[in-house]
């Protein structure tokens, strides 16, 4: 099978499940899309779809077709990436990565790096995954624990996130701030949901607090944050996150050993180019200059 236009026709009417929708979505007539979806079928000897009255519904194989074909498509999306992100100018889309509790310091980068740089367009994905550098899926990655080993990436050190314990104001007035670790066993606390995470915080809260005073529990760290600032109990804070938050109150400073490591990774393709070696100097100095405030 030699010819990717007639499968990808088939895979967008799959997607679609018109031959309209199809035809609108690749740019050519409707009568385009019909001998695409004949030659596909006559060629393989089976039928790709169930015509009705409204629209095409793939059948099993349709369905295995349309599988492989989305992933083909991806890959080739994600080249195109790949390739424009090889440009010596510092334009176009920036793709960067990273969990979700390093938004307040990316959004913050990423806004004032258009600011120099008004041709870039940002896309900022957040996710627990590892995203794919060697298959384009970012640029800039920023990881946080042990140092990523991947063999054609590039990896560089990051300022550690300084982690502290805080509460709202509202919860201290009612429950009083605790003096020391003895009176810390006592307190409501808000944590991750899996009491056996990696994060060294989530560590220590398990050798030192008894689990059953983990009394709000999630595996988002956005809604952790959200029920710490709400007065459910006690929980980590990132040092640059809290002070974003004026009814927050600090109630054990950050400690060694709740300090994640963190890493800025690229691919060794893309680390060279214009546009990654700026976002690069610029994330380091925006993040140095959060840090001394």
């Amino acid at each position: 099978m030699d010819n990717w236009d007639e499968i990808r026709t088939a895979y967008q009417v799959a997607r679609l499940g018109t031959v309209s929708g199809a035809a609108e979505a690749l740019g050519v007539h409707h009568a385009t899309v019909i001998r695409h979806i004949d030659a596909l079928e006559g060629q393989l000897g089976v039928k790709l779809f169930q015509r009705h009255a409204r629209g095409y519904t793939p059948t099993e194989a349709g369905h295995d077709l349309m599988r492989v074909a989305q992933t083909t498509d991806d890959q080739f999306q994600q080249l195109e990436g790949r390739i424009r992100g090889r440009g010596n100018d510092v334009s176009g889309e920036l793709l960067v990565t990273s969990l979700v509790a390093f938004a307040p310091l990316m959004i913050g980068a990423l806004t004032s790096f258009q600011r120099d740089y008004p041709q870039v367009v940002a896309r900022y994905l957040t996710d627990d995954r590892v995203f794919r550098l060697e298959y384009g899926e970012a640029h800039v990655a920023l990881r946080a624990g042990s140092q990523p080993d991947e063999p054609d990436n590039v990896v560089q050190a990051f300022t550690p996130q300084q982690i502290g314990l805080y509460a709202s104001r509202a919860y201290v007035a009612e429950n009083g701030m605790p003096d020391g670790l003895e009176a810390l066993k006592t307190h409501r606390f808000v944590a991750h949901d899996n009491p056996e995470g990696r994060a060294p915080f989530q560590r220590w809260l398990r050798a030192n607090i008894p689990y059953e005073q983990v009394v709000f529990r999630s595996t988002d760290s956005r809604v952790m944050e959200g029920a710490v600032i709400a007065g459910a109990g006690i929980g980590f804070f990132g040092e640059r996150e809290a002070s974003l938050h004026p009814d927050l109150v600090q109630v054990m400073p950050p400690q060694p050993e709740w300090a994640s490591p963190l890493w800025l990774v690229t691919h060794v393709d893309l680390h060279r180019t214009a546009k990654v070696q700026a976002f690069l100097k610029h994330l380091k100095t925006y993040a140095g200059e959060e840090s001394s405030r």
